[in-house]
């Protein structure tokens, strides 16, 4: 009777679990419509909290030409999926978040050797993320432009590629594994597989293990001396991570459930 009371528990943690899940979803981050924040109203913050995650953000002005950089995070919920360009720099191509209207924005800025990081409150077992391309890197990807090419060339069977690779590190900054989404594909034989992620595409992370930060990269088949030419941007939401309490629970029923079994004799056969 007390092993099936401890089970009990133990189903009733894991679906806390399940109920209970801790999500950076960047909806309860401040913004006007239409609108986004890319550091510029406080560089010396180096980021954002949302949810149990730091985003990292770096922002300055270029002393020499007086230009405005950022790389690392940003967060937006622009709406503009038909503008090609450079100056749509911070809208995704589904057009709004995965879970609201604020979405992530990432950019891996390769002049001031900025990389999209994640730093989580304390190390745990993540879930999932939701990711989908920038509408600028579609539409330079879908068209080409006078940096980078469009993908599966002239003819359409140029096996072009831009690979987004996830790295978890655990506590002590060692790597645990990685996931990797495609955000656009044209390798397969068939014309008809290719694609550029237009919509909001969930990855799984699971497999990384426990992990205290997550680094973003971008690869691209359209690279060169100078490196990628597709622009290193893409969305993310939803990150999704276990609550630390629950997960507490769901092993100190496990270890009681163990004890239990250790302790009961065996019946007589």
């Amino acid at each position: 009777m007390k092993t099936h009371a401890l089970g009990i528990v133990l189903a009733w943690c894991l679906a806390a679990t399940a109920a209970g899940d801790n999500v950076a979803d960047f909806d309860g981050l401040s913004l006007d419509s239409d609108s986004y924040w890319n550091g510029s109203a406080d560089p010396a913050a180096g980021g954002f909290t949302t949810g149990p995650a730091f985003f990292n953000n770096f922002y300055t002005i270029d002393d020499f030409t007086g230009w405005a950089f950022w790389g690392g995070w940003a967060y937006s919920n622009s709406t503009d999926t038909a503008t090609a360009g450079y100056g749509n720099q911070y809208s995704a191509i589904a057009g709004t978040g995965h879970s609201g209207a604020n979405y992530g924005v990432a950019y891996l800025d390769t002049w001031y050797g900025v990389t999209p990081v994640v730093t989580l409150a304390a190390p745990t077992v993540l879930e999932q993320a939701w990711v989908t391309n920038t509408t600028y890197a579609y539409y330079d990807m879908l068209e080409g432009s006078g940096y980078s090419k469009k993908f599966g060339g002239d003819t359409g069977t140029d096996p072009d590629w831009f690979l987004l690779t996830i790295t978890g590190l655990d506590a002590g900054g060692v790597t645990t594994g990685t996931a990797e989404v495609y955000l656009a594909d044209f390798r397969s034989a068939d014309d008809g597989q290719d694609y550029i992620l237009d919509d909001w595409a969930s990855v799984d992370l699971s497999g990384l293990g426990e992990v205290a930060s997550l680094v973003f990269t971008l690869t691209s088949s359209d690279s060169g001396k100078w490196g990628m030419n597709t622009p290193a941007y893409f969305a993310l939401d939803t990150l999704v991570t276990p609550e630390p309490g629950t997960l507490a629970l769901v092993a100190g029923a496990a270890a009681m459930l163990a004890s239990r079994r250790r302790r009961t004799p065996s019946r007589p056969q």
